[in-house]
């Protein structure tokens, strides 16, 4: 995307976003849950997949359909679960069907779901660099909407985050500290795009708050990307060991009521996000968009 191209889609993304990123539930309740969050205000609306389950494209397109304006975006569309010329027609295809409104958020994922899926992990930035290549090489047989889609890696470490800045529109990195999202920005430069996802934990006993988080088991995955990105900005290893610390809990995780939510938004934007997406925990849909509709008057 050119400058003039990816400072449009910072103006349809708007501040802040919302993850719909819930277990298995009916179209009908993915398409209420989509509306009620586009009618509360939010810029974008971010889904995942893994391997396998909710397909992303998919899920995007029945999103995309039951609304009118807001930009849907993958966070992340999984590289493991598609062939590269399959990510870009795909993408390319519901970016023609709905001009200005789609958002390509890809990554590599981890080693132990991709084995798990019958595939052999590789290198991340190797396998990252490839991708981009046979996603490019592809394009020419794919439609070319009359508005580009912006390209954006799940980009952690600063190895990737370069990627991102000389191959990518931005990156998408998620459950980071504030000094991260500061960091991410200087590497990337003014010119891209810098989506930040934020966990949010709507609960004011630190206890509960904490030990949410911790069941999320994000920082207690074997080899976990996340842990490796926090080493490198300076957290020690005993901060890390068994389910972190709460420094590091707090850090990567907001919590709190609405205007502690409120307030860790407004620093990643300081630092330099362009766009912080909110993801809540909820068992559905429905349950999301209530909480959604709860923060809507502090985050907007």
């Amino acid at each position: 995307m050119s400058v003039a191209a990816v400072e449009e889609m910072r103006g349809r993304l708007g501040r802040v976003g919302a993850v719909l990123m819930t277990p298995i539930a009916p179209a009908d309740e993915w398409r209420r849950a989509a509306r009620r969050v586009e009618r509360a205000g939010y810029g974008a609306i971010w889904t995942n997949e893994a391997i396998g389950g909710r397909e992303v494209f998919t899920q995007l397109g029945v999103m995309l359909a039951a609304t009118e304006r807001i930009v849907l975006g993958s966070a992340v569309a999984n590289l493991w679960a598609r062939h590269p010329a399959t990510m870009q027609g795909a993408a390319s295809v519901l970016a023609d069907a709905h001009p200005g409104r789609l958002a390509l958020g890809l990554g590599v994922s981890i080693a132990a779901a991709v084995e798990q899926s019958g595939q052999k992990w590789a290198s991340p930035l190797n396998r990252m660099r490839e991708y981009l290549d046979g996603m490019d090489a592809s394009a020419g047989a794919a439609p070319v909407p009359d508005v580009p889609f912006p390209r954006l890696l799940a980009a952690l470490g600063p190895k990737m985050q370069g990627l991102a800045r000389d191959r990518a529109d931005g990156a998408l990195p998620a459950m980071m500290p504030v000094a991260h999202t500061r960091a991410a920005r200087e590497r990337l430069g003014r010119d891209k795009l810098l989506i930040v996802m934020q966990m949010a934990i709507l609960e004011t006993d630190p206890e509960k708050a904490r030990a949410a988080a911790r069941q999320m088991q994000v920082l207690s995955l074997p080899g976990s990307p996340y842990v490796r990105s926090l080493k490198e900005l300076g957290f020690p290893d005993e901060a890390l060991a068994d389910g972190a610390s709460d420094e590091v809990v707090d850090a990567c995780f907001a919590w709190g009521d609405d205007t502690a939510i409120g307030k860790r938004v407004q620093d990643h934007l300081d630092a330099g996000a362009d766009h912080v997406s909110i993801a809540v925990l909820a068992p559905d849909p429905a349950s999301s968009a209530d909480l959604y509709e709860r923060l809507a008057p502090t985050l907007l």
